[in-house]
């Protein structure tokens, strides 16, 4: 008897930690991740792969590479709890749900193919490497 005590108290003793390692992440407001974006590149990866990087301008402005191509330049803002991103070349509304997980950046896109999402791999001061006829730009 005194051994189910036991093992009754530890379950409910791992129980609020293990629901709180269940919840859903929680979704950055556009202040927290301008707040953690602005003056980085950060490098993301779909599924284990590099997939791009995106410049965090002063004043919400991006450039965004996919792995290999040009850059693209837009901005970005938050509408209804998401942050959405625009760019010069489709001004089609780009919405993603971010959070931090780990110390690192992570965005499920919402939309048109939902549910991609992008995990932060690295994070640099530097600006952006461009590719293609505007380098150096």
């Amino acid at each position: 008897m005194r051994r189910l005590a036991h093992q009754i108290a530890l379950c409910f003793a791992i129980l609020p930690a293990a629901l709180a390692a269940a919840e859903p992440p929680v979704p950055m407001t556009g202040a927290e991740f301008e707040a953690y974006t602005t003056g980085k590149t950060l490098t993301f990866s779909q599924m284990g792969e590099v997939y791009g990087a995106e410049q965090y301008l002063p004043g919400r402005a991006v450039r965004w590479a996919f792995k290999g191509d040009i850059c693209r330049d837009g901005s970005w803002y938050e509408e209804a709890g998401l942050i959405c991103f625009v760019y010069d070349y489709d001004q089609t509304p780009q919405c993603w749900n971010f959070w931090r997980q780990d110390g690192r950046l992570t965005g499920l896109f919402i939309g048109d193919g939902s549910g991609a999402e992008l995990s932060e791999v690295a994070q640099s001061p530097d600006p952006l490497a461009c590719a293609g006829p505007e380098v150096g730009v």
